[in-house]
């Protein structure tokens, strides 16, 4: 081998060398230069390395819930959805009893009016029947989902504490006594079990009752009748007094029941006006030796046998304040002093 010769390969083998101590590049840049194509270095760079996933995401987290999760709403859904279609039906019957109501309020307004009183409480008693069956209606609705009366007895709070009162005004007007709950449940068809009818709407219904009184009494009096101020006044001073008995806190029952003091005060100035006037009948005893009279002939009686004239002046104050008059008293008990009571005819007041 020549020098030439020699050199050259001398060269090339010191070019080889230093590429082979060269630093590489990092494997895992994706952006490197590949090395040079030289026989050496492909034999000695390793393949590249694949490139990890990236990491999920919030949004691709929710996108698929739990499995527990997913079945408790879904019970949920179906829950909602059954108490709404069940709602609704109450609604339905609902909205029918008060339609009923109205109608049967309506007739029974009549009684402020010239009107016989069989005929409205006539038309008040189909009314009634009608009410009842609505209310079985309702009770069979219920039956679909025991143990939640109160869930939705707000649905039909309103009018069943207006029938109630209806029901009392329409009782009181036929035994002028007060309705009490048994017999407002039996009226409307229900039972003592889970449907009845709550205690706070029976009282409600009552002090809406006593708002009917104060025009009715008003009116009695304009048609003639003296007495009912009397017998209204009586029933409402009862009740009242019976109100009082129930330890009521500030909610909607308190109000209405301080509401019905206002009434009894009107029905108080009714009567008292009736009273003073004179117009008022006689609260004495009407019975003489055993026969029932008139007031006014009882007094006759008492003045002609009156033995001072003390008592005849106090017999003549009391038919003064029982509404009777009181001069033809004395006359006649001057004319007739010395016949017997029993067998005499009696002047008329």
């Amino acid at each position: 081998m020549g020098p030439a010769a020699a050199a050259a390969t001398a060269t090339a083998t010191a070019a080889a060398l230093r590429l082979s101590l060269a630093p590489q590049p990092p494997l895992s840049s994706p952006t490197a230069e590949p090395p040079s194509s030289s026989p050496l270095c492909a034999a000695s760079a390793p393949p590249p390395l694949p490139a990890p996933p990236p990491p999920p995401t919030p949004s691709s987290r929710r996108a698929c819930p739990p499995p527990v999760m997913d079945a408790q709403f879904e019970s949920f859904r179906a829950q909602l959805d059954e108490s709404s279609t069940l709602r609704d039906r109450i609604r339905t019957v609902v909205s029918e009893i008060e339609s009923a109501s109205r109608v049967a309020t309506a007739a029974l307004l009549l009684v402020h009016q010239p009107v016989p009183l069989e005929d409205v409480l006539g038309k008040e008693k189909a009314q009634v029947e009608v009410i009842k069956g609505l209310y079985a209606q309702l009770a069979e609705v219920l039956k679909e989902c025991p143990g939640q009366y109160y869930r939705y007895h707000g649905d039909w709070r309103s009018e069943t504490q207006a029938v109630v009162s209806m029901l009392a005004f329409m009782h009181w007007l036929e035994t002028g006594g007060l309705l009490m709950h048994a017999e407002a449940q039996e009226k409307l068809g229900l039972s003592s079990g889970e449907f009845c009818l709550d205690v706070e709407d029976y009282l409600t219904g009552l002090c809406f009752m006593s708002n009917e009184f104060p025009r009715f009494v008003v009116n009695r009096v304009t048609a003639g009748d003296y007495d009912c101020p009397r017998k209204v006044l009586s029933f409402l001073t009862d009740l009242h007094a019976s109100f009082r008995m129930l330890n009521l806190r500030n909610d909607f029952l308190r109000k209405k029941f301080d509401g019905m003091k206002y009434d009894l005060r009107r029905v108080e100035e009714v009567y008292y006006d009736v009273k003073i006037r004179g117009l008022a009948p006689a609260e004495l005893k009407q019975e003489w030796r055993g026969q029932v009279v008139e007031p006014a002939a009882y007094l006759n009686l008492l003045c002609c046998t009156a033995a001072r004239p003390k008592e005849l002046g106090l017999l003549r104050m009391a038919s003064r304040e029982a509404g009777h008059a009181t001069i033809p008293l004395f006359s006649f008990w001057r004319k007739k002093q010395k016949t017997d009571p029993t067998k005499m005819q009696v002047a008329p007041g």
